[in-house]
């Protein structure tokens, strides 16, 4: 059934000035997409501070990304009735963010946008030193009122009746780790790499925001960046991958439909890694 998603707030011009002030790229894009949808969430955007820079600062997909998509997780909660269509939708929308990101940057990866290494002292000095960080600020400025038009887009995808079951690998993690309803269909769309891009891993994210988001709620107030359980989660999964975290490479598998993710996981699929991420 088709949703009709509507445009709730205009704050998409100050995006620069919410990520001055928040301070991360994927708690920025939560921000403005929950606000736009008039449904903040200080809580849980405080914990995607743990996926900025490409999660824990590894280089990988943009935080903005992450970000969105948990926004567009959280509307599709709120508007579906079904979870075999929340997580759907959540995964179209997700496509449609990144899809609209792709076009504008050329790639979805923090590092080739930055040329940073955030773990290099020197390497993050030169990025501070040259200004390159004022692109990452000029790239949200750019990039949120398109942002928002491509999360409404994706959102009121109106041909759900083909997926009957949905399931997503980041939000079977994150019922692993008792997750709510809301929060299971909020990770959903980080499913096979997010947006089922085969890029690195859903259901790392799924665990690391779900580990953050634990730790938020015991630490107010404090960035969940430099969070210890969420770097413990990190480095679990890669002892438990050999140090691979991009799905296509852990899995062998490119995901073409959300059927073909969907038969995977029932099937058994990357089954022990998410044990693992669950128990990290």
């Amino acid at each position: 059934m088709k949703k009709t998603i509507h445009h709730t707030r205009s704050g998409t011009k100050d995006a620069s000035k919410v990520f001055r002030k928040l301070r991360t790229c994927s708690r920025t894009f939560f921000h403005i997409l929950n606000n736009e949808f008039g449904h903040p969430k200080e809580l849980e955007e405080r914990a995607a501070d743990s996926l900025a820079g490409g999660i824990l600062q590894e280089g990988h997909q943009c935080g903005m990304l992450w970000g969105a998509s948990l926004a567009v997780g959280a509307e599709a909660h709120r508007k579906c009735k079904d979870p075999n269509e929340a997580i759907a939708v959540a995964i179209k929308a997700t496509q449609y963010i990144m899809n609209s990101f792709m076009k504008n940057e050329h790639t979805v990866n923090c590092r080739d946008i930055t040329h940073c290494d955030f773990s290099s002292k020197l390497s993050f000095a030169k990025y501070m030193i040259s200004g390159r960080f004022l692109y990452c600020f000029k790239m949200a400025d750019r990039w949120a009122p398109e942002a928002v038009e491509a999360a409404i887009n994706g959102l009121s995808y109106n041909e759900i009746d083909e997926y009957p079951v949905s399931i997503s690998c980041a939000t079977e993690v994150a019922r692993k780790m008792g997750a709510s309803a809301e929060e299971m269909i909020m990770v959903a769309g980080f499913a096979g790499g997010l947006g089922l891009s085969g890029a690195a891993c859903g259901a790392l994210s799924a665990a690391i925001w779900m580990k953050s988001l634990s730790w938020c709620r015991e630490k107010s107030k404090k960035s969940s960046l430099k969070n210890p359980d969420a770097k413990k989660t990190l480095e679990t999964f890669y002892q438990a991958t050999g140090s691979k975290i991009r799905c296509n490479d852990i899995t062998g598998l490119n995901f073409n439909t959300i059927d073909e993710h969907t038969n995977f996981i029932v099937n058994g699929g990357c089954d022990m890694i998410m044990k693992t991420l669950a128990k990290s």
